[in-house]
């Protein structure tokens, strides 16, 4: 009897789990590494959720946060701890910052303040709108990384540049994060001379915001380097794909 009991209990367990999953299934696609990411079939109600699932406000804590504190702070609003806690003083910088470009100021970062801090990516990704597994971190190292390596070059290889760490994320000869390749051993010159640590400019946050939509001027190359400064022998060797300013792309 308790084992017909059991053999019941699981049948209706797979029952229940198989249900919820078909529910699911049209709402979330798998990716590579595990995890999901939003599909294309979304009740109104459902997009209204996430919506308000991306909206930072006062009580918020994570990395979002930090990130709006991080670039309210460089831009003058914020004077407190970068610590990711959206309290009352991250609610007065961010009223300032919204004051100042016309936005409603209620202290709320939605889609409008997403935009005008250089965030449409990371909000897209809250939201469900745009598939990606990179937070608003991963696109201010990029930029940071990108501004490090190459500001002064044209903006088409500024996008390059990022577009080469993104190729490296996908390449399974490289680290599988944008920190990972970035601070790889010997990688970059900016992390090893510490010109990694500079502050972005708007230029390399957007240039940064567009590799990660998926411009690519390279085509897919994994290296670049300066011919006129460059001393690897090795690197010369690499098949060129293209040139964009003073940087060699190779594969």
């Amino acid at each position: 009897m308790k084992k017909a009991k059991r053999i019941a209990i699981a049948a209706a367990g797979l029952f229940v789990f198989g249900v919820t999953s078909a529910l699911a299934a049209p709402y979330q696609k798998a990716q590579s590494d595990g995890t999901y990411a939003a599909g294309n079939v979304r009740t109104d109600a459902e997009e209204e959720a996430a919506e308000t699932a991306a909206v930072l406000r006062r009580g918020s804590t994570g990395g979002e946060v930090k990130e709006v504190q991080r670039r309210l702070k460089k831009w003058g609003y914020y004077s407190g701890s970068v610590d990711g806690i959206f309290g009352s003083g991250t609610r007065a910088a961010v009223i300032a910052f919204q004051k100042k470009n016309g936005l409603t100021a209620d202290g709320v970062v939605g889609k409008a303040t997403y935009k005008a801090l250089g965030m449409t990516a990371s909000y897209n990704v809250l939201a469900g709108t745009q598939s990606s597994s990179y937070t608003s971190s991963d696109l201010y190292l990029l930029a940071k990384t990108i501004y490090a390596e190459g500001r002064g070059e044209p903006y088409a290889g500024q996008v390059a540049i990022g577009a080469v760490i993104l190729n490296r994320v996908k390449s399974s000869s490289f680290p599988n994060t944008i920190s990972g390749v970035v601070y790889q051993k010997g990688a970059f010159t900016a992390v090893a001379d510490g010109q990694i640590n500079l502050f972005p400019d708007s230029t390399a946050m957007s240039a940064a915001q567009d590799a990660i939509n998926g411009w690519d001027p390279t085509g897919g190359a994994i290296y670049y380097y300066n011919p006129a400064i460059a001393t690897s022998a090795w690197i010369f060797s690499r098949p060129t794909v293209t040139v964009i300013g003073k940087h060699v792309f190779a594969i």
